[in-house]
């Protein structure tokens, strides 16, 4: 009797640890994640790409905010065609990984995301070198933490637009 307890304290154990440990990797999986080409860039935070479906798509990358270039009511801010220049540069015609959060579009009917070029997000690039300032709308937060970080960096070391403008 004994032993029989402990056989099915033993395997309830194990189950729920299994459970546990499926949880935890379902959990921290991306939300959704996308292969598209970029082919144009409207600024230094919004691309146009085509997604593997053949899909045309406006991405508004996520986590981001970088100076203004072709709004309708602002003029061009400071280090605006720069950050669009850079992101122009880095993304064109480039394979790229999209990464949705918990709100995938916003009012304008832009996809919202972030991109993953070479492995990495460009949007902790776009903060790190300078080019862009942290935007955080919840609930859009998966990676705000690893984005302040970067972003303090760069103010630290006057990176970019911490040292132009």
């Amino acid at each position: 009797m004994a032993r029989s307890r402990a056989v099915i304290v033993t395997l309830v154990v194990t189950v729920l640890a299994g459970s546990s440990a499926a949880g935890w990797w379902i959990g921290h999986t991306p939300h959704g994640q996308t292969t598209a080409t970029v082919l144009r860039t409207v600024d230094g935070d919004t691309i146009e790409v085509r997604t593997s479906s053949g899909a045309t798509d406006t991405i508004r990358i996520l986590g981001v905010d970088t100076p203004e270039t072709h709004h309708p009511t602002k003029p061009v801010q400071c280090f605006g065609p720069e950050a669009s220049d850079y992101t122009h540069a880095r993304l064109i015609g480039r394979t790229v990984q999209l990464e949705d959060d918990v709100e995938t579009h916003d009012i304008y009917g832009r996809r919202l995301a972030y991109v993953i070029v070479d492995g990495a997000r460009f949007d902790d690039e776009l903060l790190r070198l300078g080019y862009a300032r942290l935007l955080v709308i919840p609930p859009n937060e998966m990676h705000a933490r690893e984005m302040l970080e970067a972003e303090l960096k760069a103010r630290r070391e006057r990176r970019g637009l911490w040292g132009a403008c």
